[in-house]
């Protein structure tokens, strides 16, 4: 019996198993879906010219078939050494396919797609190499868990305002101009008639404008009803439920991927709204999960009551 328990492998066993199954499933997918690409490449003088612009495409599958596709395949059928073929090769490709969209203007939709494929890439290699994805490991700086100083309610309140003017500014500004101005220079804009731009348009501003005031609901509840920020490395010294916490349970994570949403729509730029998605998707696989950890650590059977009440994306009507 007892050697029959040890042989059992552990939850943390089967998880590693799984996440590395789920790896090798995503090299399976990008081995199928490049040879299907190297296919269309030379049967489509319209997909030759979207992904690889004026480049030679004989020169470049003479490299990229077995870089890329071959090695693949080897990483889905279980060599990991092959990871470390095919991921470094997706990552140089990207960047030199990066600088010649941007000087010619040419082969952007093959930047985004080797782009994607090298995110891919990088997260089935983690999940290959370590049974899930690390991302504890991101958690540092300005993300890394710890308590705020203990400070007055106007004190906390200052501090969390100009931590959400960094934010926004980076987040909000920065970084949408730079995914704008790359989508219109590698030929990715969607173009839009007048009309339903202007509206757009106006959808956007008016997202922005409510999800901005939700925000700053938030900081108010954060910094007056729990002596800290609602960033992770001042976090709040008290559970918070008052204000539009009452309603879901991450109004903050909420709030800023829908402005983003809403920057997208005002800038008339598909990419930019992809980026509130795809940031929406990196907090909640990533993030949430250690920061609702620490939450549960810090305040037990309170905040599980509330995790148990409010839900985290869906605003609580009642």
């Amino acid at each position: 019996m007892a050697a029959a328990a040890e042989s059992i492998p552990s939850s943390s066993v089967v998880s590693a198993q799984r996440g590395a199954g789920l790896g090798r499933a995503y090299f399976a997918l990008q081995t199928a879906l490049g040879a299907v690409w190297w296919w269309a490449v030379f049967a489509s003088d319209a997909v030759r010219e979207a992904t690889l612009g004026g480049l030679d495409p004989v020169l470049v599958a003479v490299l990229d078939i077995p870089l890329f596709v071959a090695a693949s395949a080897l990483a889905a059928a279980g060599a990991r050494w092959a990871c470390w073929i095919v991921v470094p090769w997706t990552l140089i490709v990207t960047a030199l396919l990066g600088v010649y969209a941007t000087l010619t203007g040419l082969a952007g939709w093959g930047v985004l797609c080797m782009g994607a494929a090298s995110v891919g890439g990088v997260a089935a290699w983690l999940l290959i190499a370590y049974g899930r994805i690390p991302a504890e490991r991101l958690l540092v700086g300005p993300l890394a868990f710890r308590a705020s100083a203990p400070g007055s309610p106007r004190r906390q309140f200052v501090r969390t305002i100009l931590q959400m003017l960094a934010f926004w500014a980076v987040f909000l500004a920065v970084i949408p101009i730079i995914i704008v101005f790359f989508e219109r220079r590698w030929g990715l804009a969607a173009p839009l008639d007048p009309a339903p731009a202007l509206w757009i348009g106006v959808a956007g501003w008016v997202l922005l404008a409510a999800m901005s005031a939700m925000g700053l609901w938030a900081a108010i509840a954060m910094s007056t009803r729990g002596d800290g920020t609602p960033l992770p490395s001042a976090h709040a010294r008290r559970l918070v439920v008052a204000g539009p916490y009452r309603f879901v349970r991450n109004p903050m994570a909420l709030s800023g991927v829908a402005q983003a949403v809403g920057v997208g729509l005002i800038l008339g730029s598909w990419l930019v709204v992809l980026y509130a998605l795809v940031g929406a998707f990196y907090w909640d696989r990533l993030v949430r999960p250690a920061e609702e950890a620490d939450l549960e650590a810090r305040f037990d059977s309170e905040y599980a009551e509330y995790r148990r009440r409010i839900r985290c994306w869906v605003p609580r009507l009642s």
